[in-house]
């Protein structure tokens, strides 16, 4: 399949007859359908292109994955995929949570927009990242408020990831 790429989005053309970009959306609930176009975050476009899912193009050349990574690096977002591939290979449906103040909402295996609540919210937080204690404060109480569980993905140095199960609780 094909993706070209521009201002940090890979649009995928789906022509008459074509299933795979609707199937890639409607099973796998990746991006947005637009019209006739599957448009798909360069985060999961890193990810099917890494998988062999995807081929991206830029400008009509096609783009290696180390490209596409450099790109993550430049925007400071490449944690964020690490974060993204590691609950995308454990089976999670992921959408953004940017509505929420983080970074994902995460959905059970089966689970998704239109078929549930999300679970979880996911903050992405840096090892060498000073928190300030009302910001962590304030994730918490949106999360509780929302009914989902706060999930705290820290990222080393390494780009090992550990995971916390913040919950709110009333002493």
């Amino acid at each position: 399949m094909r993706g070209n790429l521009s201002n940090d989005i890979v649009s995928i053309k789906i022509e008459e007859g074509s299933k795979r970009p609707i199937a890639l959306h409607e099973k796998s609930l990746f991006g947005k359908i637009e019209a006739d176009t599957l448009n798909l975050s360069l985060i999961e476009a890193c990810y099917l292109h890494e998988k062999g899912r995807l081929d991206v193009y830029e400008d009509e050349i096609k783009c290696s994955l180390d490209y596409l990574i450099d790109l993550l690096k430049n925007k400071e977002i490449y944690g964020k995929y690490i974060v993204f591939r590691d609950l995308k290979d454990r089976g999670y449906v992921i959408k953004t949570g940017f509505k929420y103040g983080s970074d994902f909402r995460l959905y059970n295996r089966g689970g998704g927009p239109g078929k549930g609540h999300s679970d979880y919210l996911v903050k992405i937080i840096y090892e060498t990242y000073e928190i300030d204690a009302l910001d962590f404060s304030s994730y918490v109480r949106v999360s509780h408020g929302v009914n989902k569980k706060l999930l705290l993905a820290i990222v080393d140095d390494d780009l090992d990831i550990t995971y916390y199960n913040v919950e709110w609780t009333r002493p």
